[in-house]
């Protein structure tokens, strides 16, 4: 019997710094109620979808910082997402910047969550690869300062919900072989992944002109080397003069984008989902356990900031 999520692809176009948290949320649940309307159990957003972009900015001020993140969730100006969500039966993946007080200590995080068709939580992510920079730097034309505003996440971990397993990572992990593979090592049959990607990339403009093509690689590769449905979805559009990729999708766990968004600015795309499509490649071409094997890889640990080299292997005629 067939497991089938309805997925919505909630693309949202630029946030602009002055728009307010109401503004934005009102967007959200204009996608939550048409995405309803047209029969989809889960709706996801993009990473930071609360907010501009911020870290394309060196802030000093930190009251100024703070206003870009939750310090709670829901809160007060994100609860009604989790009550209209309750009303009508419907679920969502959410990215934003969180503010967290952990045994005295304040941390931010690049964080996601989901939530069910009854409007609680199901679980929570923090982003494990944080790209570009930490400190200022001035010869760009905006800054990357993610490793500046936010520490890593520590894990990948997959949740029960909609019938099925469920992961989540945030922009940056999409890049990264390991993400998916964690995931899929656990089982998960549907990733979800919220992004804000520049096109111009300062440190390499030659890149500048793949962006999408490198967007929709690794995430078609990482779906269909881990038998798994990936639903990666942008903020896009002109955002405060910069201006980042489109190329929301929703991919089958055969690597083939099943449906995807055409422009740059708030739009679903939709795709019925059948979470046993994964069991096609989980058995028979990924099958880990007949046919992986991690003990020939010679993989190296990292110990303290030190590699490890593998051991040698002695190579006989």
């Amino acid at each position: 019997m067939s497991r089938i999520i309805n997925v919505a692809a909630a693309q949202l176009g630029p946030i602009q710094r002055s728009d307010t948290r109401r503004d934005v949320v009102e967007r959200l649940l204009a996608h939550l109620r048409q995405a309803h309307a047209m029969g989809c159990q889960l709706v996801v957003f993009p990473e930071l979808a609360l907010t501009t972009f911020f870290p394309r900015w060196y802030m000093e001020d930190p009251a100024e910082i703070d206003a870009f993140y939750e310090s709670e969730m829901p809160g007060p100006q994100t609860r009604v997402l989790f009550e209209t969500a309750r009303k009508l039966g419907i679920g969502f993946y959410l990215g934003y910047a969180e503010l967290a007080i952990e045994h005295g200590v304040k941390r931010r995080f690049n964080t996601s969550i989901l939530v069910g068709q009854n409007g609680e939580i199901i679980g929570k992510y923090r982003k494990v690869h944080l790209p570009g920079h930490a400190e200022h730097e001035p010869w760009r034309a905006f800054q990357h300062l993610e490793k500046h505003y936010f520490e890593p996440g520590e894990s990948f971990d997959v949740w029960r919900g909609f019938g099925g397993l469920m992961g989540m990572a945030l922009c940056n992990d999409r890049r990264w072989s390991e993400t998916y593979r964690v995931m899929g090592l656990q089982g998960a049959e549907m990733i979800l992944l919220g992004y804000n990607t520049p096109v111009h990339n300062p440190p390499a403009p030659e890149h500048d002109d793949l962006s999408m093509f490198h967007n929709h690689l690794v995430m078609q590769a990482g779906a269909y080397q881990n038998g798994t449905w990936v639903v990666g979805v942008a903020k896009a559009g002109k955002e405060e003069g910069c201006e980042m990729i489109g190329g929301s999708c929703i991919i089958a766990p055969s690597g083939e984008i099943v449906a995807a968004c055409s422009t740059k600015g708030d739009e679903l795309a939709i795709a019925r989902c059948d979470l046993d499509l994964c069991l096609s490649y989980k058995s028979t071409t990924f099958n880990f356990e007949r046919h992986r094997r991690p003990e020939a890889y010679g993989l190296i640990t990292e110990r303290r900031g030190a590699v490890e080299p593998a051991p040698e292997v002695a190579i006989t005629a």
